[in-house]
């Protein structure tokens, strides 16, 4: 059986090389998903500046609850989204074990300011950082030139960072920290014994370390040099510190690639969810299209005896042989492009460079059995038809295809435009764009499964309308929309990848769109200040605000602070803001309660967020640091895409986040711009702009999310788009018998060239309408949860780019193998094909 199977995909190259890239292209995608989802799962996370010290002792970088069901408990966990902090009295138990030396580490911002008043970054990708001396001996650093820094006006840099700003001992430098900017002396060049890649050092003397971390009473992390991990396990028990060792050493380091390391988990596995869906839609349809162009061979089979056990065991074989065939090139590929969609990912800054990518064999075995049972599986349900049914009817088949579909396959159509129905039901309800997006990417799909089920109906129902307007043309029209009206299942496999192109391509460009549209509407609404002032560096500190409020006119100065908190089990947005004048710059939408009583211990929220809470409820709340904290709500208001889930005191987050430095600052009343200018001319990086500032603030927040979809989903439109081709191709190429009896029969090659046209013209037609219907669906559900619109933004631009792009590419799919066909001498092509 494996020959005959050989010996057929042999002779049927065409239909052999379209199933060969399909497979290639699913194995490949999958492959680079599973290299992201095993990186998130079991990535490495080095230690670099606490690899000098044996053990680390950190807090916990995680909030945790349970969830009761059924009786059953289940403790559950997310990662923070700021440095959980260490109160000293750790420090004092781990002092107190015999022989133990510890050394306590303090990590804030601190950035280098150039003459031109730019801030300087630190090494290429990496943040610069401040610390106190005495944690030198965590890396170790080693000073190579100068002394340790003593006073509060004296700093030691790391020699990447000081070369890179052109310091020398004895030079003045001012930076940027959470404070004012300030001038100090380098009196030190320190060198790391070990390499560091993903953080530039600055040293303060203790005193001016510990006041600028502002994390009074507490620490980032202790090393303990001289103990046992097992003594030190035991004296922090209680406290809820961590001790780690090896490469658990690093996530104490580098507490965002924990949160990192979850999020591409997250993100690996739905979005190789999506291509497994895709890839099965895409593979089915190219096996569909391949068993119709072998139908006379496959009805011959039948005819002189062959079972149907044994017509399902050739093809199934063929599958598998060209699924081992595809899959492991595909898979081995696979992983160059999951390191290069990883980099990508770095540069964005949503993953950091920390996190180094996991190299093992799984993930290619993986794309390697998906690939070959899904092309296995495609076979299996795309041949069952002809299988089945009795060698007689087959030989009829073979020359005509059938009018009806099956039963199964209606039903399978009724039944998933039901569950599409369903999910674009349910998707109006999600109100969190992390919840949201998967479930609009799976509504979308599933109406194009629908689309692929139904297809037959739905094309002869397209000719039906469509077809009258091509019968104007005397010959290519013509036989364009009998062809069409006569073979409605081929059309059907053509149409299918090609709407799951512009369908898919819509909803991953629009859904940006939409979020960006109602955010800036909300925003444009909602912004009563006169002037933001905005930061090209770190933030604006304390000192610009004071500086603000002090100006002439000046009637409201508000700071706003960004982070994450969780309410209950809920991850969301926050803005600290300073109480003073909070009206007077800003109007959330106000439903319930006052914004005016913003003050300690209180919280304001958006509707979506607030949860049938009422005004007076307590609300639990996690800062970002992982401190508890219960709240008062004492507004709920509309506009939670524009100013976020939740507002809060600035004074409750401050001292819980990593960067005190307010992201924005609003200011109105009628100081003059030159006048505001003037004020934090000496702050570096601060802007002043109109009240759009904001709303640009809140969009670029949300672009950084639009690029991550970008770079995931753009492999799944790349591998639509060589599906489409590959159909297209391969459904030309299996018609070479057909057009040279057009040939023979008087037709020229312009004649039928304008055929196949005519039909791309229909084809691309019937993809628009169901690419877009399938797209309007799960967009309407999106935009009814997220912005309480059932009204999606469609750029008219975008949209006509992607039916055009979808053109071009029905264009060369069909000309390219159309003239290589018609090149040909048809009576050859005749004989050849009998």
């Amino acid at each position: 059986m494996f020959q005959l199977a050989l010996s057929s995909l042999r002779w049927r190259k065409g239909s052999a090389v379209g199933g060969f890239l399909a497979l290639l292209s699913a194995a490949m995608i999958m492959c680079a998903c599973g290299v992201l989802l095993e990186t998130g799962i079991r990535g490495v996370i080095p230690a670099e500046r606490y690899s000098g010290t044996p053990m680390v002792v950190s807090g916990d970088q995680q909030i945790h609850w349970t969830d009761v069901h059924k009786g059953k408990a289940k403790t559950k966990s997310k990662p923070l989204s700021e440095r959980a902090w260490l109160p000293a009295s750790v420090g004092g138990r781990l002092a107190a074990l015999p022989g133990a030396r510890v050394v306590d580490d303090l990590t804030f911002p601190a950035d280098i300011v150039r003459r031109d008043g730019s801030v300087l970054a630190g090494l290429p990708g990496a943040p610069s950082s401040g610390h106190g001396w005495r944690s030198a001996a965590l890396t170790p650093y080693a000073l190579v030139s100068g002394t340790p820094p003593r006073h509060d006006d004296e700093v030691v840099l790391d020699t990447g960072l000081a070369g890179q700003a052109g310091l020398t001992v004895g030079s003045q430098v001012v930076i940027q920290s959470t404070s004012a900017p300030q001038a100090y002396r380098v009196v030190g060049i320190a060198r790391p014994d070990a390499p560091v890649h993903d953080e530039s050092a600055v040293f303060f003397d203790e005193a001016t370390a510990r006041q600028l971390a502002g994390h009074d009473g507490t620490v980032a992390a202790y090393g303990v040099f001289g103990a046992t991990a097992d003594q030190v396990k035991a004296a922090v028990a209680g406290t809820g510190a961590l001790v780690s060792v090896g490469d658990g050493r690093g996530q104490a380091e580098f507490p965002g690639a924990v949160s990192a390391r979850t999020k591409l988990t997250s993100m690996g596995a739905a979005i190789g969810g999506t291509a497994l869906i895709v890839a099965v839609l895409v593979v089915a349809g190219t096996f569909a299209l391949s068993i119709q162009q072998r139908y006379r061979e496959l009805a011959l089979l039948r005819a002189v005896g062959a079972k149907p056990r044994q017509v399902r065991r050739m093809i199934g074989r063929e599958a598998l042989l060209l699924g081992l065939a595809a899959g492991i090139p595909g898979a081995l590929v696979g992983i160059p492009l999951g390191s290069a969609i990883h980099a990508a990912l770095v540069s964005l800054g949503v993953v950091p460079g920390t996190l180094r990518l996991a190299r093992s064999p799984f993930p290619v075995i993986a794309a390697v059995l998906v690939t070959v049972c899904a092309g296995w599986l495609a076979t299996r349900v795309t041949a069952r038809r002809i299988a089945r049914i009795q060698p007689a009817e087959t030989l009829a088949e073979a020359a005509t295809e059938p009018r009806t579909v099956s039963f199964g396959r209606l039903l399978g159509g009724v039944a998933c435009t039901a569950l599409a129905t369903v999910t674009t039901v349910a998707l109006s309800a999600l109100h969190t764009e992390p919840a949201a997006l998967p479930v609009t990417y799976l509504c979308v799909l599933l109406w194009m499964i629908t689309a692929a089920l139904l297809g037959p109906v739905l094309a002869r129902g397209a000719v039906a309308l469509l077809g009258w307007p091509l019968q104007a043309s005397p010959v290519g029209g013509f036989f364009a929309a009998q062809n069409a009206r006569a073979n409605s299942r081929r059309m059907a496999s053509v149409v299918t990848p090609l709407a799951l192109l512009i369908g898919m391509t819509a909803v991953i460009l629009f859904v940006p769109a939409t979020l960006g549209g109602a955010t800036r509407a909300q925003t444009s609404a909602g912004v009563r200040a006169d002037y933001v002032i905005g930061s090209s560096g770190p933030g604006v500190p304390a000192a610009a605000v004071q500086a603000l409020r002090a100006a002439p006119g000046a009637s409201a100065v508000v700071a706003d602070l960004q982070t994450t908190i969780w309410v209950g089990e809920d991850k969301r947005s926050a803005q600290a803001l300073t109480p003073a004048g909070l009206s007077q710059v800003m109007d959330p939408g106000v439903r319930s309660g006052s914004l005016g009583q913003l003050a300690p211990g209180t919280i304001a929220m958006s509707e979506a967020a607030a949860q049938g809470r009422h005004i007076g409820d307590a609300v639990q709340v996690t800062l970002g640091d992982g401190t508890k904290a219960q709240l008062r709500l004492i507004a709920v208001y509309s506009r939670g895409l524009g100013f976020g889930d939740t507002l809060l005191d600035f004074g409750d987050v401050a001292g819980h986040v990593d960067d005190t430095l307010a992201k924005a600052v609003l200011v109105t009343g009628t100081v003059p711009l030159d006048q505001l200018r003037t004020r934090i001319k000496s702050f570096p990086g601060l802007t002043v702009t109109g009240r759009s500032g904001f709303g640009a603030l809140q969009a670029a927040q949300q672009q950084t999310g639009t690029e991550v979809n970008l770079v995931f989903m753009g492999l799944i439109i790349v591998f639509t788009a060589i599906a489409v081709i590959n159909t297209l191709a391969m459904s030309t190429h299996g018609r070479s018998r057909e057009l040279a009896l057009l040939r023979l029969a008087g037709t020229t090659r312009r004649q039928a060239q304008r055929i196949l046209l005519s039909e791309l013209a229909l084809i691309v037609a019937v993809a628009t309408a169901l690419g877009t219907g399938a797209a309007w669906m799960a967009l309407t559900g999106f935009s009814g949860g997220m912005t309480g619109s059932g009204m999606p933004v469609i750029v008219p631009g975008t949209y006509a780019l992607i039916v055009a792009g979808a053109i071009s590419l029905g264009l060369v799919a069909t000309a390219i193998p159309a003239r290589l066909v018609l090149r040909r001498n048809p009576a050859e092509e005749i004989s050849a094909r009998r």
